[in-house]
């Protein structure tokens, strides 16, 4: 029998990865931007593969989902401060479109996450 890992979630390998690529970005920046977009960039990206991986090592159902929507307000957030990084010229258009792409996959996949959680277990 063979058991999911963690890393077999497609929306956290994504968002783990995603996360990355904006620390990346930001630890080029000023002092200003990565104390004010930075930071709070940074917390909200990692905050994705966090709480998937969080909900991951809860035992009951309703544990783990509440998990997975919380990456998906976090998701929601990295598109904000995505936005305000790309309005301030604090990234290029080419990192822009790159990040978005990966970001837009997201929504999707964690909600199949949820959709495989609800009908696999029980509790």
């Amino acid at each position: 029998m063979s058991y999911l890992t963690l890393n077999d979630i497609e929306s956290y390998r994504i968002s783990f990865e995603l996360s990355n690529k904006v620390w990346d970005l930001v630890i080029a920046w000023s002092y200003l931007a990565q104390k004010t977009i930075g930071a709070q960039f940074i917390d909200a990206s990692d905050s994705i593969s966090a709480n998937i991986a969080e909900g991951f090592g809860r035992y009951h159902k309703k544990d783990k989902i509440k998990f997975y929507h919380y990456s998906k307000g976090s998701v929601m957030e990295c598109f904000d401060w995505l936005e305000k990084a790309f309005r301030r010229k604090l990234i290029n258009e080419k990192e822009y479109i790159e990040l978005k792409t990966e970001l837009e996959k997201l929504p999707k996949s964690i909600n199949g996450l949820i959709k495989f959680t609800n009908l696999k277990l029980k509790e």
